[in-house]
């Protein structure tokens, strides 16, 4: 049985953190996607989630905020969409953390405009 990897990239924990903040306010179909083999990616992961209407929207973003902010101290470098909550992105660099409404989501459809990234399962 092959052994279990420990040694997670500061991307990873990241992205590991991002998705447990979306997960404490009840993000709704959670997925990371590793990009890091895509060399025209912006960044190492995207991690993404839906949220039902923008106050919970914002309330998920607040999650990740403070769960990253607790386990790391880092702060985004930048967030869009915060003020009409319908699509919030919130810039780490090295992860990119996307909180949509369900709609804008599908609309938008992140997963398959990416497809070739590794989707990560939690």
């Amino acid at each position: 049985m092959p052994k279990e990897r420990t040694n997670l990239t500061e991307s990873e924990i990241l992205a590991h953190l991002a998705a447990q903040g979306m997960d404490n306010k009840k993000g709704l179909d959670i997925v990371m996607l590793d990009l890091r083999g895509i060399p025209s990616a912006p960044t190492n992961f995207f991690v993404i989630c839906s949220g039902n209407v923008p106050s919970h929207v914002s309330a998920i973003s607040d999650g990740v905020y403070e769960t990253i902010k607790k386990a790391t101290g880092y702060n985004p470098h930048k967030i869009e969409g915060y003020d009409n909550a319908e699509w919030i992105l919130m810039d780490y660099f090295d992860i990119v953390v996307h909180i949509f409404l369900k709609e804008k989501r599908e609309h938008y459809r992140l997963e398959e405009l990416w497809a070739d990234g590794k989707e990560i399962k939690l």
